[in-house]
């Protein structure tokens, strides 16, 4: 009997080392005989596990295809690439020197902000100088729900531009359309972190920097962000303005901003977002720009 008790106790306190040892599940108590044999057990913390109910994300904010994204696996490539076609376009308008040509400085701001290398954003500069013959068109279409879009295009060739844009619109239920460019003015565009600002305030430093409005919209992550628009002539005022109210200026630059918006549908919204990042994936389309409400 003796040596069965002895056997009973090394294996009880053995299991008692092994609760030691291990996370007890949250809400669990052991028996008595464990706890006087491992006092640690009521004055170790243990950390509890919390179940959620899994929030279904709804549907990609509008700011995710309509802006740039953010540097990402290869949409940091293809986001290098769009801006180095944004400084073609701005040294062919002002030259190649940021100093005398306020739209390319504002463009490599931008390049910095997302981190674009300084030898990148030169050479692209550099390249732009010396870079073969090419136009820039501005193409007016129409597309899911009646949308608005202005597709803004660099080429070395308008006959193959035009052919591709018309495929791609003709397979994502859009077309060409004369007369959608007189649905958009052409603006400055000042863009700040929103966190904590409500509307109200937003609009007395609008009204204090210079600016026309102020829209809120959102970053690729969600977050809030402020535009303040402005008269093209302005723009540099505007910013100056307000980084002196103490504001973090995120990037500044020329936009073509819609003078009315349209609301669509969740169908008509997965449509158009599907026909905008077509376009965006043709190497020759540099920005597109559109009337959809951010809330549709």
């Amino acid at each position: 009997m003796a040596g069965a008790a002895a056997a009973a106790l090394r294996a009880l306190r053995c299991l008692a080392a092994t609760f030691g040892r291990c996370s007890a599940p949250a809400g669990s108590v052991p028996p008595p005989a464990l706890r006087a044999l491992c006092p640690a057990w009521r004055s170790s913390q243990v950390r509890s596990l919390q179940l959620r109910c899994v929030l279904c994300a709804g549907h990609n904010k509008w700011s995710k295809v309509k802006h740039v994204k953010g540097p990402k696996d290869e949409a940091r490539g293809r986001m290098f690439t769009k801006f180095g076609m944004m400084i073609k376009i701005a040294v062919k308008e002002g030259g190649p020197n940021p100093d005398m040509n306020l739209n390319l400085a504002h463009i490599v701001e931008q390049c910095r902000s997302k981190n674009m290398p300084k030898a990148s954003i030169e050479a692209a500069i550099k390249s732009a100088e010396k870079a073969k013959p090419t136009s820039q068109h501005l193409f007016e279409a129409r597309g899911p729900g009646g949308c608005l879009l202005l597709i803004e295009v660099l080429t070395d060739s308008n006959a193959r531009s035009l052919q591709e844009i018309k495929r791609l619109l003709a397979k994502n239920g859009g077309m060409l359309s004369d007369g959608a460019r007189n649905n958009f003015n052409r603006r400055g565009v000042v863009l700040v972190p929103g966190q904590n600002i409500p509307m109200e305030q937003a609009l007395e430093l609008a009204l204090e920097a210079g600016a026309e409005d102020v829209q809120e919209t959102e970053d690729e992550d969600e977050q809030p962000l402020l535009q303040f628009i402005c008269d093209m002539t302005a723009l540099k005022k505007v910013r100056s303005s307000l980084e002196k109210l103490g504001m973090q200026v995120l990037s500044a630059g020329l936009e073509f901003v819609p003078r009315t918006l349209l609301p669509l549908d969740q169908y008509q919204l997965d449509a158009a977002s599907t026909l905008i990042e077509s376009l965006n994936d043709y190497p020759d389309v540099v920005r597109v720009w559109d009337n959809i409400q951010a809330d549709g």
